[in-house]
């Protein structure tokens, strides 16, 4: 069963998912030629301890990073490190955050400087999906609408889909119910109610949808080591379309 959140823990993970959306934000203010993903990472954990937050990723399972960094072909689960970044790059940076014990979940895609059009078109799709992915999330509606959603919207533009990690239910835990897929026929699994709040993350590629785990045991990267795009949102399911709660305030 879905979790359903009441009024007063919805607050809550607003204000947790503001956080991390302006963690986010500080971090891909920084993204250039020449930083390293350890940076990033150490500027990530610095703008966290700023909002009395700490980060949802390390530690987590083993994890050894406070974000995670996925440059080019890797899709998500990048291990900050020694690796710069250079021109042509596409950066994936995923932020987790715990803040008074709910969990803020965000993530974007960044093009350093002038990339492949095609890689631009993929980062559009990618934003593109994630938006008819939230749109699907109403009261009323089913779980699958929101998989089917990305993966029409991914297939048009001829991008794959991942298929080997999804999104997820999330508050007090990183990973509530339910699983949410990229893909998939619409009209089936739960229905959804105002109140459930879920973290609705595509994951595109170039190329084929297939992937590989490195030797480090989280880096997720193409099979064909094509480029991909991982975007992210937290939202509370609305009546209608879903709430994003991982937005900067205006």
């Amino acid at each position: 069963m879905i979790p359903i959140k009441t009024p007063a823990e919805l607050e809550r993970m607003r204000a947790s998912n503001r956080l991390a959306a302006e963690v986010l934000r500080a971090v891909v203010g920084r993204v250039r030629p020449g930083v390293t993903t350890a940076e990033l990472d150490a500027l990530a954990a610095e703008e966290m301890a700023k909002r009395k937050a700490r980060s949802a990723f390390l530690g987590y399972r083993g994890f050894p990073g406070h974000i995670c960094v996925s440059v080019n072909e890797e899709v998500v689960h990048g291990i900050p490190g020694s690796r710069r970044i250079r021109l042509g790059d596409l950066v994936s940076l995923d932020v987790g955050v715990v803040f008074e014990g709910f969990i803020g979940d965000t993530a974007t895609t960044v093009a350093v400087g002038v990339i492949d059009p095609r890689a631009l078109q993929l980062l559009e799709t990618a934003e593109r999906a994630l938006a008819a992915a939230i749109a699907a999330a109403r009261s009323g509606a089913r779980l699958s609408d929101i998989s089917h959603a990305v993966e029409t919207v991914a297939t048009a533009a001829g991008f794959g889909v991942v298929r080997d990690f999804v999104g997820h239910g999330i508050g007090r835990r990183m990973h509530e119910e339910p699983q949410i897929p990229n893909f998939g026929p619409p009209g089936r699994g739960p229905t959804l109610a105002r109140g459930m709040t879920l973290a609705i993350e595509p994951m595109l590629t170039m190329g084929d949808w297939r992937v590989r785990v490195l030797d480090d045991q989280w880096t997720v990267v193409t099979a064909d080591g094509l480029p991909a795009a991982h975007v992210e949102h937290t939202i509370a399911v609305g009546d209608e379309g879903g709430e994003i709660l991982s937005r900067v305030a205006a």
